[in-house]
This record gives C-alpha cells, sequence and structure tokens, in this order.
C-alpha cells in the first residue's frame, strides 16, 4: 500500500481525535479527581467504550490474531477465559466504585493502602504496576509498528511507526486528561468494531465465497487448527499459563481497575459491564477469524504477528477498507497506551509523591503527574525499539507479573485478616518470580510464570497475613462499609 495513503490517513485521524480531546476538556476542573478521573462522572456508554478500547488493543487483530495463525482454535478458547473473567467485574466492580467514592481513592494502589494502612504497600503496588505495565505499553507500539512496516512493504520503518503511535497517545493523554482519552476511546472503540467487523466479511466473502467456504477449507487442509492441542502450539500447559493472568487481568491491570471508579453510578456501571461483554465477543470472533483466513490465504509466514499486515497487503481487502482496518487497530493500540500511561502517572502523583509528601499542595501534586505522561510515553518508547517476541506472549507477561496483586486485592474486600506486611511481600516476591521466571525460560513441571508467581502471592499473602498483625479497626470499617453499602443499593 501506497504510504502516503497510510500517512495522510493517519494525519487526519490524529486532527480529528485531538479535536475530540480538546473539546472534552472544556469544563474539567483542576483537581487531581477531575484529571485522571473525570470527576467520577462518565455515563455508562461511554465507559464501556473507553472500557473496551482500553482492554483491546493490538493484542487482538495482531497479537491474538496471530496466535490463531500459529496455534488454531485454542487461541479463541484462551480469549474467552478473559470475557468469562468480567464474573469479577460484576462482582468486585460496585465494590471498587463505592470504596473509591467514600474514601476518595483516585488509584487501586491508594485503595490498598489505606485498606492496609501502609505507605510502604501503596508504593509497592505503584512501583509493580510501572514495572510490568511499560512492557506490555511497548507491545502496543510494537503492534502500529509491525502494522505500518507490513502495509506499506517497509517504506514505512518500523520505528516510525512507534514514533507516531507514542506522539498521538502522548498528545491525547496530556491534553485533557481523563475525560479526552475516555471521549477519544470511544471514537476509536466504534471505529475498531466497525472497520474490523467489514473487512472480516470482505475476506470471508471475496476469499472463500462465504463462512462455509472457509471453514470446510480449515477442514481440509488445517483440520489441526479446528482442534486442542491443534498443531501443538497450545498444550494444557501452555494453555493454562496463557489463560490464568487473563482471567484475571480486569483486577489486576490498574488502567483497567481504575476505570471502576469513574461511572457516575452503579446503574452507569452495570451498563459498562454490558455494553463490554458484547463488544468483547464480537471482536474476538473477528480477530479469531482474521488469524484463520491469514493461515489459509498466506501459510508461509515467518512469525504469527504478520498475520495481519499480510492479510492487507494481499488487496482481498479495498484499499479504502484496509487503511480503515489500519486505523482501527492503531486506534486500538493507542486507546491502551495513553491509558496506561494516564494510570501510571496518577499513581506516582498519588500514591509515590504524595505518599512521600503527604503536604505538598494538589496543585504541584497535578503538574507532577503531567510531567510522568511525558516521561512513561518516552520510557515505552525506548522499550519498544526492543521489538521483543511474539506479541501475545509480551502482553501475557506482563499480566503474569501484574498477578500477583490479586491476593491483596482480594484480601482488602474479603478478609479482615489480611495484612500490609503480607501484601508487600506477596507482591514483591510474587513480582520477582514472574520476572525471573518469564526472563529466564523458567518453567518448573512445565507450568508458565504466570501459575507460579500467582501461587507464591497467594501462599505468601495467607501465610505472612497469620503471623503478622491486621489494622483491624480499618479492616472492620472498611468491610463493614461496603456490605453494608451494597445491601443498601440492592434493597433499592
Amino acid at each position: 500500500m501506497n504510504s502516503v495513503h497510510i500517512y495522510w490517513s493517519i494525519a487526519i485521524y490524529f486532527a480529528l481525535g485531538t479535536a475530540v480531546a480538546l473539546y472534552a476538556r472544556k469544563g474539567m476542573g483542576q483537581g487531581i479527581a477531575d484529571f485522571f478521573l473525570a470527576n467520577r462522572s462518565i455515563g455508562g456508554i461511554v465507559a464501556a467504550l473507553t472500557y473496551s478500547a482500553t482492554t483491546y488493543s493490538a493484542f487482538m487483530m495482531v497479537g491474538l490474531a496471530g496466535l490463531a495463525y500459529v496455534g488454531g482454535v485454542g487461541a479463541w478458547g484462551f480469549e474467552l477465559i478473559y470475557l468469562s473473567g468480567l464474573v469479577l467485574v460484576a462482582f468486585f466492580g460496585p465494590r471498587f466504585w463505592l470504596a473509591g467514592k467514600r474514601y476518595n481513592y483516585i488509584t487501586p494502589a491508594e485503595l490498598l493502602g489505606d485498606r492496609y494502612q501502609s505507605k510502604i504497600l501503596q508504593i509497592v503496588a505503584a512501583l509493580a504496576s510501572i514495572v510490568f505495565l511499560i512492557p506490555y505499553s511497548a507491545v502496543q507500539l510494537i503492534g502500529i509498528g509491525t502494522l505500518l512496516e507490513g502495509m506499506s512493504g517497509g517504506t514505512i520503518p518500523f520505528i516510525t511507526g512507534l514514533l507516531i503511535a507514542t506522539v498521538i497517545a502522548t498528545t491525547w493523554a496530556y491534553t485533557g486528561g481523563f475525560r479526552a482519552v475516555a471521549w477519544t476511546d470511544s471514537v476509536q472503540a466504534l471505529l475498531m468494531i466497525t472497520v474490523a467487523t467489514l473487512s472480516v466479511l470482505f475476506v470471508v466473502y471475496r476469499a472463500f465465497d462465504g463462512f462455509s467456504g472457509m471453514i470446510s477449507t480449515l477442514e481440509t487442509d488445517y483440520p489441526q487448527w479446528l482442534t486442542v492441542p491443534g498443531p501443538g502450539y497450545f498444550n494444557f500447559q501452555t494453555f493454562i499459563g496463557l489463560s490464568l493472568p487473563w482471567f484475571f487481568f480486569s483486577l489486576s491491570n490498574p488502567q483497567v481497575s481504575q476505570r471502576l471508579f469513574v461511572p457516575r453510578s452503579l446503574t452507569h456501571m452495570r451498563t459498562m459491564v454490558t455494553g463490554f461483554m458484547v463488544f468483547g465477543f464480537i471482536y474476538t470472533l473477528i480477530s479469531i477469524l482474521w488469524g484463520f483466513s491469514a493461515r489459509i490465504l498466506i501459510p508461509d509466514l515467518p512469525r504469527g504477528d504478520m498475520a495481519t499486515p499480510g492479510l492487507l497487503a494481499l488487496h482481498i481487502v479495498p484499499n479504502g477498507i484496509a487503511l480503515l482496518v489500519m486505523l482501527g487497530i492503531t486506534a486500538a493500540a493507542i486507546s491502551t497506551v495513553n491509558s496506561i500511561i494516564l494510570t501510571l502517572s496518577s499513581m506516582v502523583s498519588r500514591d509515590i509523591i504524595g505518599r512521600l509528601r503527604p503536604d505538598i499542595e494538589e496543585s504541584k501534586l497535578l503538574a507532577a503527574g503531567k510531567f510522568f505522561i511525558l516521561l512513561f510515553s518516552t520510557a515505552v518508547f525506548l522499550f519498544a525499539t526492543l521489538r521483543l517476541g511474539l506479541i501475545a506472549v509480551l502482553s501475557v507477561a506482563s499480566s503474569a507479573g501484574l498477578l500477583v496483586t490479586v491476593p491483596a486485592i482480594v484480601g482488602a474486600f474479603f478478609w479482615r485478616r489480611g495484612t500490609a506486611q503480607a501484601a508487600v511481600t506477596s507482591i514483591l516476591a510474587g513480582g520477582v518470580v514472574a520476572f525471573w521466571f518469564q526472563f529466564g525460560n523458567i518453567m518448573p513441571l512445565g507450568w508458565w510464570p504466570g501459575i507460579w508467581s500467582g501461587i507464591v502471592a497467594t501462599v505468601l499473602f495467607v501465610t505472612v497475613s497469620l503471623l503478622t498483625t491486621p489494622p483491624t479497626a480499618k479492616a472492620d470499617e472498611f468491610i463493614s462499609f461496603v456490605n453494608g453499602a451494597l445491601k443498601e443499593k440492592n434493597a433499592l
């Protein structure tokens, strides 16, 4: 595809998104809650769209399609595990929202720090998020760089794609904070789902004369791709290793759990969850079909991540639609990057600087948060230039590291006996295990790092809690309030 057309498409997309971001900032207050949470006033539909756009990133149409290309239908089962994890949002979402509104929490780390009455825990949780989310953010930039490089036949260098994505994500996050991110996410989510649906219909009907023709070809030429473990990629250990961190994604990833603070009411939260479920199922199916199509039409790709760029280069999809697909994938990745950058910046501002300097003015905290938007953008860009591994695997590796926060989160709402020492120990030790095993390629008994990090974190949280003294007064107050408020809301 002509690189000039790609550049012009991105330029128009950037201009329109920037206009939306500038409009969104009108009437925005000057406080931290205004900038990082849109003052907890997001409606259900916008909340559903920003939740969808933040969650579904370059991982889907590039990473998940690549997994389907390499491993077959097991990729669909793996992603459906994430959707089933929405039961956690339905269960924990109202609790996050009620606690956030009552205690004015801005970040999930702040919730943990206050509930367990520990400054150290709050700082450790924030630092853990930074360590594991920078690689995940870089994955999104890698997806865009890979896509633009593949679609242009190499005339747009990989590094140029990274730079374009970084500038767009940083501009929108810095311009209007969460309100701008939520509004641009909404536009991007609609773009993502619309063009993805159109593109898969073009491929299926132009290349295979319909879905029956596509499935028939798969059954004849690639029957292993319709079974599990299929061609061999999705053995039991691999499937569980990929799926377990994904199931807890909605709790462990702060850029997602922070969105549980922002709906206008619990009614709007229910709308958010329902809308996301519909969006997620459709987008997952489209990504799998995309990967299967690439397997049939271009079976000799060197990497699964090249499935989507390779398909678009075949010209089965008209150039105009292909450009929109490119923008849809770019939108998916950028919406995730700017959300993560915004969340990490809020954590530095609120959880690290705010805790170390409790007397600092709010305006200075906000200024520090905005500065870190620029700093984290640079860090993510530099990490992305390393271009490490499969996009899907890197994404799950980050989730494996963040999984270690889940025992402390569950304990915060349901176990009065949980302690700060246990939470800190489980996060640090579990994080070290996740990092060491992942990058050392260590898999005891054949199980993936995410399994071991989760086991280590859970065992340590329970054991150390039983050996240390809990903050009984705060635990009773916090859990009693949340349970009582939930009963009151359900009675209305």
